[in-house]
């Protein structure tokens, strides 16, 4: 049976789990053969406390929106029967993956860490690997693959989700691992004609960022720097 994929993303109430923050909304969208399926699962949540105006400038998500809707706990079994033993595709993985855990264990202990039931493909890593020193965040790769179909007035975590999974396709590009797993029975023995090509056709480019990469990548960071009073290792000798 072919590995199931699943882009994922999330919207919470800030940045930091140690100030208590919480998720308020969960996109979840499966793949199949390099194409998005109608299989999915979305929810938005009550965090039981209130969402900071920054983060709720980003999503557009008010407390009043949530006062009626679910607690992480209501739905935590049924989001982990979905994407249980999935690989799952999230932008700055180590974000998203640390909020769940950080729900899950305020239900229980017992509950397991996401990436010890998933596989997981940080496609900010992808991104930075293909596209060292330039903007790689997902509205930045949205402009530069044309993703442009999307009302971006706002985040949110299955819109995210969806614009993820086309960011995706176009960083991964050709035929991915998982049409391998889903189509290697049927391939098998099939393809022998093609053994013969030459890969020495093959030409890999490198990329080097522009002055004007490396001053916008500069102002950036020192944004983040001055609006969350931290210090980033980018800017540490």
């Amino acid at each position: 049976m072919a590995k199931k994929y699943i882009v994922l993303d999330t919207e919470t109430t800030g940045l930091e789990t140690e100030q208590g923050h919480r998720i308020i909304e969960i996109g979840a969208l499966m793949l199949e053969d390099r194409k998005k399926t109608d299989n999915h699962f979305h929810v938005y949540l009550n965090p039981e406390r209130l969402i900071d105006e920054e983060a709720q400038r980003v999503h557009g998500i008010s407390n009043k929106d949530l006062v009626d809707k679910p607690l992480f706990s209501e739905i935590a079994d049924e989001f982990l029967e979905f994407i249980q033993d999935s690989t799952l595709i999230i932008h700055n993985a180590p974000f998203d993956l640390g909020f769940l855990n950080y729900e899950f264990n305020l239900i229980s202990s017992s509950y397991p860490k996401l990436e010890d039931i998933c596989d997981v493909e940080d496609s900010l890593v992808i991104a930075r690997d293909k596209y060292p020193g330039q903007r790689n965040s997902l509205d930045a790769l949205s402009k530069r693959f044309e993703i442009n179909s999307y009302d971006r007035t706002f985040h949110g975590a299955m819109l995210d989700a969806n614009i993820l999974a086309d960011v995706y396709f176009h960083l991964t590009g050709g035929q991915s691992k998982f049409e391998f797993e889903s189509n290697h029975a049927l391939d098998s023995g099939i393809n022998d004609a093609n053994s013969d090509l030459d890969d020495t056709d093959i030409q890999i480019h490198s990329f080097k960022a522009t002055e004007e990469d490396i001053k916008a990548n500069q102002e950036r960071v020192n944004e983040i720097e001055s609006k969350y009073e931290i210090r980033s290792i980018w800017n540490q000798s």
